[in-house]
């Protein structure tokens, strides 16, 4: 257990990308595998307990998101001990590479997944995709897919044109279309923002019984980023992995957004944009109350000049 502990907190961080790469192999060599898997794929495999973390990654968002700039799973190795899979792309890339299919082929038929009690799969965006689309390897898994795409074939899903350059790459092929391979999961929960149409027509495709859509309104386009803030991203890992995650949990937890800046932020500009001043009052007034921010103190003070000159009824003032 010290020498993984020891391997996993080497620092990665200030380092260009190729030296990064090798560093993060010689760390999962350490105590278990690394796989190059062609010229933008790489795989790291580290087993530990019965509870396997399948999580996709890209380089670009592991820098960004972490201190620490190691993978997600890393961090549950610490927490829990669990086992960890880890495919990490260059770039969005949906790993949509046969070198990719063929290291999935060689786990099923080494019954990589059948050896382990309880398999969660974990992507955002890109790689919300491929935690769906590859998860039909585990079947019986749970799978956590933030902001999915479901696929990008231009016969399905032509209105989306945020990512036009993948529409000669092929999504009707093996491991391709992610709604169907969810079908031999355990359970699924797809996780997006209503309010960011295409990624709410994208969570609409995903509609199975097994499927569970949990909504997180007001929260924007980065949710991973968001529910990283909010310290949820573990917490939601761990109910999975033990079969505790449902709906009313996830809204449960979700309450932390309370206490996030962003949400609030955002939150209090779809009021502005509404033109509810009243409302806007109650909520400026409230987090001024818990959270240190200017911007809505300097917003609460400009509400209550326009309320002083008549331009709305303000709401009774109870803290005087």
């Amino acid at each position: 257990m010290k020498d993984i502990e020891s391997a996993l907190d080497q620092p990665l961080v200030n380092l260009r990308p190729r030296l990064w790469k090798a560093r993060l192999l010689d760390q999962a060599r350490a105590e278990g595998e690394a796989h190059e898997l062609g010229e933008q794929h790489f795989a790291t495999f580290i087993p530990r307990s019965p509870t396997l973390l399948v999580s996709f990654e890209t380089m670009q968002d592991i820098r960004a998101l972490s201190d620490s700039q190691q993978p997600l799973g890393f961090e549950m190795i610490r927490k829990r001990s669990w086992s960890h899979l880890c495919l990490i792309s260059n770039g969005d890339t949906w790993f949509r590479d046969d070198a990719v299919y063929a290291f999935f082929d060689r786990l099923i038929d080494d019954g990589i997944f059948e050896a382990y009690d309880k398999v969660v799969f974990y992507g955002a965006g890109s790689c919300g995709y491929a935690a769906a689309a590859f998860s039909v390897a585990a079947p019986g898994a749970s799978v956590i897919a933030v902001q999915p795409q479901a696929t990008l074939d231009p016969r399905m899903t032509e209105w989306d044109d945020r990512f036009t350059s993948m529409r000669r790459t092929a999504f009707d092929d093996r491991f391709g279309y992610a709604p169907d391979m969810l079908d031999a999961a355990d359970q699924a929960f797809v996780l997006y923002d209503p309010g960011q149409q295409l990624d709410a027509m994208h969570a609409t495709l995903f509609a199975r019984p097994n499927v569970t859509r949990l909504r997180m309104r007001h929260m924007g386009s980065d949710l991973q980023a968001r529910l990283s803030e909010m310290k949820l991203l573990s917490r939601l890992l761990t109910k999975a992995a033990e079969n505790t995650l449902t709906e009313i949990e996830f809204y449960r937890m979700f309450r932390a957004r309370r206490a996030s800046p962003h949400y609030l932020r955002m939150l209090r500009n779809i009021l502005e944009h509404q033109e509810r001043p009243y409302l806007e009052m109650l909520l400026c007034r409230n987090t001024i109350a818990r959270l240190p921010m200017r911007r809505l103190r300097r917003r609460l003070e400009r509400l209550q000049q326009l309320a002083a000159e008549g331009v709305f009824r303000p709401p009774p003032d109870r803290s005087t």
